[in-house]
């Protein structure tokens, strides 16, 4: 079977002329509604990273692309970026320092880094993770780690499908943080089947992961980090 080709791009935030110049009208009006520096940044940076790595893939300006944010499941504007008109998909997700991008052709993918942190495991373990994940995490030395390795490959199959938080990542029972990752089973209507997952190296701190729908073994192809 033949692989299937997955881009890892990764970069910093940062907020400069250059890249809001980029933004449509829409982007700039949720750009203006950011409260906080950091979070426009993230936000900026995420679309200047996938304009100009689309441009590349396409052969397009950057300013001729235009992405739609509907929700495939209600219609909303709330859904994953897309570029209409192509057999391209690709997710952002950005956390602390990190931004990120992967991109897959003639596949949905869906990708999230998380910044590991001091957040309370055993209350939100309960939210995530299925009881048999739980009692791997139990035992782990590094729990922290642990924890944010699960959510990551989680939240980017939740993205991969479109459903983000409006299906419980309870459902989902994914391999153990030190095992090669992989769907063990899913339950609910959201579920969905083939799916690849691979763990992505954001380096010291993070997690992050990336969930394609599709059969076909992954090659991934990580791009420096852009300052």
């Amino acid at each position: 079977m033949p692989v299937l080709e997955c881009a890892v791009h990764w970069a910093r935030p940062a907020d400069d002329p250059r890249m809001r110049d980029l933004l449509d009208d829409g982007e700039r009006d949720r750009y203006a509604r950011f409260m906080r520096a950091e979070d426009k940044a993230r936000f900026v940076t995420g679309r200047f990273l996938a304009r100009t790595v689309l441009a590349e893939a396409t052969g397009r300006p950057p300013h001729d692309l235009h992405f739609t944010t509907g929700c495939p499941h209600c219609g909303d504007a709330h859904g994953k970026p897309r570029l209409p008109g192509s057999g391209l998909d690709f997710s952002l997700s950005h956390s602390g320092d990190r931004v990120l991008l992967v991109l897959v052709e003639g596949a949905e993918v869906g990708a999230d880094v998380e910044q590991e942190s001091d957040r309370d495991v055993d209350s939100l373990s309960r939210m995530v993770l299925t009881a048999a994940e739980a009692e791997v995490l139990r035992t782990m030395a590094d729990r922290k780690r642990g924890f944010h390795a699960y959510w990551s490959r989680k939240e980017a199959l939740l993205k991969a499908t479109g459903h983000g938080l409006a299906a419980p990542m309870t459902a989902i029972h994914v391999s153990g943080p030190d095992e090669p990752p992989e769907v063990v089973a899913w339950e609910g209507e959201a579920a969905v089947s083939p799916v690849r997952l691979a763990d992505l190296d954001a380096g010291p701190g993070y997690a992050a992961s990336a969930a394609v729908l599709t059969d076909r073994p992954l090659r991934l192809a990580e791009f420096p980090l852009r300052c």
